[in-house]
């Protein structure tokens, strides 16, 4: 059985969870209090990280190199183009998300409202949640700039570049903190993207103490 080690609104479990999805490959989803550092779980993982991914024996970590193990183990449906510079503009676009929204947007909305709270590490920062507020909408931007160029993010087929932006941008959208009416090509590729099956498990996540708005698991948004 395939293990997934997961937090619900975390998008590097989420980026790994499509890209099983999306592959058919069934997985059990373990809740993992990580920030607990149990020694259990340190064996996991010495870094202290999630997603922690249990498949054919091995125990594997970083969402990154999980979701390209995982393409080269089952190659279809592809998340990664053939040619040499069309993944890399996958591989470009999957760390611009990790990496850059991750840290401007992410880490100053979704980890201020919620993770600090669940952590029981106090009260949201302000200043942290209005930077946040105005970093999004120059990535919202930029990814409405390349969609009029291409019908998914990095190129004419979705890849796994999709599936990093879709897993942060779904986190914020559980806590209503994306304007989709900013962009319209945005929207319609969300709308695509959210109306895939394998994003149906993630619509389907509820936090205690955290409902998500009426619009989110609606496909009509």
């Amino acid at each position: 059985m395939t293990r997934l080690f997961h937090v619900p609104l975390s998008p590097f479990c989420r980026k790994v969870r499509l890209a099983l999805a999306e592959k058919r490959i069934e997985v059990e989803l373990v809740e993992e209090r990580y920030w607990e550092a149990s020694p259990e779980f340190l064996r996991r993982n010495p870094a202290g990280k999630v997603p922690v991914l249990k498949m054919n024996g091995r125990t594997l970590s970083e969402s990154a190199a999980i979701c390209e193990l995982i393409e080269e183990l089952h190659p279809d449906p592809p998340l990664m183009p053939k040619g040499p510079e069309a993944r890399y503009e996958v591989r470009r676009l999957v760390t611009w998300f990790d990496d850059k929204f991750h840290h401007e947007v992410t880490s100053k909305l979704l980890y201020e409202r919620v993770n600090k709270k669940v952590m029981g590490q106090g009260y949201p920062d302000s200043r942290n949640v209005k930077t946040g507020a105005q970093k999004i909408k120059y990535h919202l931007d930029y990814m409405g700039w390349l969609l009029e160029q291409r019908r998914w993010l990095a190129g004419d087929a979705l890849t796994l570049a999709d599936f990093a932006a879709a897993a942060h941008l779904s986190t914020l959208d559980y806590i209503s903190d994306v304007d989709w009416n900013r962009n319209a090509n945005v929207k319609d590729w969300y709308a695509k993207i959210k109306s895939r099956p394998a994003f149906r498990s993630i619509l389907a996540d509820q936090i205690p103490g955290f409902p998500p708005p009426p619009h989110y698991a609606d496909l009509d948004f």
